[in-house]
């Protein structure tokens, strides 16, 4: 048998961890199977198994995966030469929310309040993703405020609190909705 190579392995970590959201969000966490995920990517259980040793490492490999390309577009903006302004931020973000991925966001919350490697996970890219909105009000404060840049980042932070509350209301809420909802003009 050939051995894959580390792009290949990639797009296969990839493909087995959209399977597994896409499962997630239509199960459930704890619903879920391996069989489940085995059968919605198309892959053997030991291609799924020679990439991930259970679901747990499933359920966090999702969620960094959300992260990360939260992360990328978070770090776009503060990178622009003119970030948005926080309304503008927020109203980007939530724009963007994946009714999946927000069905599977909360879920991992609910775990985290069980699983302590869950709730590991979900503490960190909190962590994360508030400090990156942090980083890009701090940007705008800068660049487009004229703040200096101490009293900028003092300043951004609960601005980036703020912004970290509601677009966590938005994915509740949007998690929360049906698929009839979602699908409405």
């Amino acid at each position: 048998m050939p051995r894959l190579t580390d792009a290949r392995k990639e797009l296969r970590r990839t493909q087995i961890t959209d399977a597994a959201v896409r499962c997630f969000s239509r199960n459930g966490l704890e619903r879920t199977s391996i069989a489940d995920i085995t059968a919605e990517s198309g892959l053997s259980t030991g291609s799924i198994y020679a990439h991930y040793r259970n679901k747990a490492d499933l359920v966090r490999a999702a969620a960094r995966e959300m992260l990360h390309r939260r992360a990328d577009t978070i770090g776009e903006y503060a990178a622009a030469d003119v970030p948005p302004d926080p309304d503008e931020l927020l109203s980007r973000l939530t724009a963007a929310i994946d009714p999946v991925q927000a069905r599977v966001g909360v879920q991992t919350w609910s775990e985290a309040t069980t699983d302590p490697a869950v709730h590991d996970i979900v503490v960190d890219a909190t962590d994360r993703m508030r400090a990156m909105l942090h980083d890009c009000v701090t940007a705008w404060l800068v660049k487009v405020e004229h703040h200096e840049p101490a009293p900028a980042r003092e300043r951004a932070t609960p601005i980036a609190h703020r912004i970290m509350a509601l677009y966590q209301a938005e994915l509740l809420y949007t998690a929360l909705r049906t698929p009839t909802e979602e699908t409405a003009p």
